[in-house]
């Protein structure tokens, strides 16, 4: 579907893009990527290569890179073209902008000067994972990239380690047996985790185990592609997950073997226990 050139009020518009296949785009990506006066990109080699695929012509206007190495002069430059009158489209590499994104700085600058800044939802990994994964959803942590010294990723570990919920972490198949080694040397072996690779691409993989079991199997293997590796709370976390809560909540507008199921598969907890606490709540009612 050709896009729409339709104009476009000054102001940042963060464009999501696909994580792997081309067709994840949006139709109002698509139309925004048309209409705006000047693109900035993460990548300007990806962006043009997604505007080619989809007949989104250039047509003379601007294709400026902004990335992690670019500064606060690149932010004052597109905030300057903001103030001009003129819309700006910013373009992740992949996914949704601002998520372990250069992005974030540029949209608060951009709204700091009193500018308007619109979103493009759309493709990321981090959602598409945590779908994928098995992992309760109702509460989960977005990770992002491990620190590459190994005191800070062990620190770093420990601390994320701790929050009960399901956590999505980013990595490199150079450095997933490194941080799933580390894992296990934090007492996090027994973790339930999903290990996803090559998001909506032809390669598309999802491993699934506890920590231990992956790190056993991948010990002697070299993956390739993007991973997004998700954490299941631990055996403590989920136990100190307020299920009652959720099992009120749910029981509101649904049946009591419904309610049930719901919490069980989004705690990990004993469907007697949840089943028994549930009793107890419709007793109170």
């Amino acid at each position: 579907m050709k896009a729409l050139i339709t104009p476009l009020d000054a102001g940042l518009y963060l464009v999501a893009t696909p994580i792997g296949n081309a067709r994840d785009i949006t139709l109002r990506a698509m139309d925004v990527l048309a209409s705006a006066d000047v693109i900035a990109a993460e990548d300007t080699r990806t962006t043009r290569k997604l505007m080619d695929i989809h007949g989104i012509a250039l047509s003379g206007r601007k294709l400026i890179p902004y990335h992690d190495h670019s500064g606060a002069s690149a932010r004052a430059g597109l905030i300057k073209l903001i103030a001009d009158g003129k819309s700006v489209a910013y373009a992740s590499e992949a996914g949704s902008p601002l998520v372990a994104d250069p992005g974030y700085a540029l949209a608060r600058d951009v709204a700091e000067a009193g500018h308007p800044v619109t979103v493009l939802p759309g493709a990321s990994a981090a959602i598409a994972a945590l779908s994928l994964s098995g992992q309760p959803s109702d509460r989960f942590c977005f990770a992002g990239f491990a620190p590459t010294a190994k005191s800070a990723r062990i620190k770093w570990l420990k601390e994320i380690l701790a929050i009960p919920a399901t956590l999505v972490i980013y990595e490199s198949p150079k450095r997933i047996n490194r941080i799933l080694s580390d894992i296990c040397s934090v007492e996090g072996a027994e973790r339930p985790a999903a290990l996803c690779r090559e998001l909506t691409k032809r390669f598309e993989e999802v491993r699934r185990g506890t920590v231990g079991s992956l790190a056993e199997t991948l010990s002697e293997v070299t993956l390739k592609g993007e991973i997004v590796l998700v954490l299941g709370p631990g055996v403590n976390d989920a136990d100190n997950m307020d299920f009652e809560a959720m099992l009120k909540h749910a029981m509101t507008d649904m049946s009591l073997k419904d309610a049930v199921a719901a919490v069980v598969e989004a705690t990990g907890l004993p469907k007697r226990k949840i089943y028994q606490a549930a009793l107890s709540i419709g007793e109170e009612k």
